[in-house]
């Protein structure tokens, strides 16, 4: 039960996270380089792809889509609303079998599926802060603890 407070956590910080991110795009929209872009909605349709897959449904979204930035946020909200879901009905040490992009077949847990998003996510947040910084636009502070400390 603590790991699925844990998980609900983190999961609330990646949407906040993602939806600050979203309205600094809105905001810059017409300075963010496309690089980030294509991060950000990378890093959105990959959390919508695992859900899927957990689920056991097909996701209907290429990882590297782009997608209108007027539908991230509630797409992201969908994304956010699924993994609590998630949470609350599936045992995270259940087996899921799945395939990639590529078509290869994998299984991994619930547990592990949903670290790889969360630690997926911060990698490509990063990623995008740094993209921003050296194209003179000032980055979302992202970190865990600074998330926390609010």
């Amino acid at each position: 039960m603590e790991t699925n407070i844990f998980f609900k956590g983190t999961f609330e910080y990646n949407y906040h996270c993602n939806q600050q991110l979203i309205q600094l795009f809105e905001k810059e929209q017409k300075n963010i380089p496309e690089k980030s872009i294509q991060l950000l909605n990378h890093l959105i349709n990959a959390q919508e792809i695992w859900n899927a897959r957990i689920l056991n449904q097909k996701p209907d979204i290429e990882v590297w889509e782009i997608r209108p930035l007027e539908n991230l946020k509630k797409i992201n909200e969908t994304n956010y609303s699924e993994s609590l879901h998630i949470l609350e009905t599936i045992y995270l040490s259940q087996k899921i079998n799945y395939q990639n992009s590529k078509g290869i077949s994998f299984t991994n847990s619930v547990q592990d599926i949903l670290f790889h998003v969360i630690n997926h996510a911060t990698y490509h947040r990063a990623q995008i802060a740094t993209d921003l910084k050296s194209h003179n636009i000032a980055p979302l502070n992202s970190d865990y603890i600074f998330y926390k400390r609010a």
